[in-house]
């Protein structure tokens, strides 16, 4: 990590969070920080960046059941008792997962360009939380633009430019270069959280780790 200035009394936190929308502990893990920030009174700014945890998954996705299965060669009551888990976590920090045997799992190169585009528009942040919402919480099919196009009109974005970004690929040979460097970076899992360029935290590790991880942060820049 390339090491930056200290944090003074008036300069936010910034916080580089690696992560990919299909990844169940990226939501958990942000929605953490986001409620040890507000106990800490933290000023901070976040930049989101590309990780596609399944780069080879077909474009029209896969059951996730099945990928999982596949993936990690887990039985049906493991997976069973991952999904309690993930339900269990989430409620905890207000998410809600909606998991059936429909759910799939999803190739998130689309996706990670049209977050690309909003965030030219300073919405990122916002079309992110939005697709949590859309794949974990609606089970909406994440892998058809025209649907990713409504999501990004659903929080007052241009649906036909969205559609024409996703259609033309402007934005792939920036996505990849993105992907590439926090893959230089030693960035093998996600979620990855990165504070000021210096420090890296790996999962989702609890709001109590989390205070506590801002608060020693804090004390640095004393």
């Amino acid at each position: 990590m390339e090491h930056s200035k200290q944090l003074s009394s008036e300069q936010p936190l910034r916080i580089d969070i690696v992560s990919d929308v299909v990844c169940p502990w990226c939501v958990i893990g942000y929605r953490q920080l986001a409620q040890a920030l507000e106990q800490t009174n933290t000023e901070h700014e976040i930049h989101w960046h590309p990780f596609e945890l399944n780069p080879s998954m077909p474009s029209d996705g896969q059951n996730m059941r099945e990928h999982i299965m596949e993936k990690y060669g887990s039985s049906k009551e493991e997976s069973d008792a991952s999904r309690t888990r993930l339900k269990e976590a989430g409620h905890e920090v207000g998410f809600e997962f909606n998991f059936n045997d429909d759910t799939r799992m999803h190739n998130t190169f689309n996706l990670h360009q049209l977050l690309h585009w909003a965030d030219q528009q300073g919405r990122m942040h916002d079309l992110k939380q939005a697709l949590f919402t859309a794949h974990f919480t609606n089970n909406r099919n994440i892998s058809d633009n025209a649907v990713l196009a409504d999501i990004a009109a659903e929080i007052g974005l241009d649906r036909s430019e969205a559609l024409a970004v996703l259609e033309d690929q402007r934005f792939a040979k920036a996505v990849r270069e993105a992907e590439q460097h926090w893959q230089q970076q030693g960035i093998q899992s996600v979620p990855a959280m990165i504070f000021n360029e210096r420090h890296l935290v790996g999962g989702a590790q609890g709001v109590e780790n989390y205070v506590n991880i801002l608060e020693q942060l804090a004390n640095m820049t004393d």
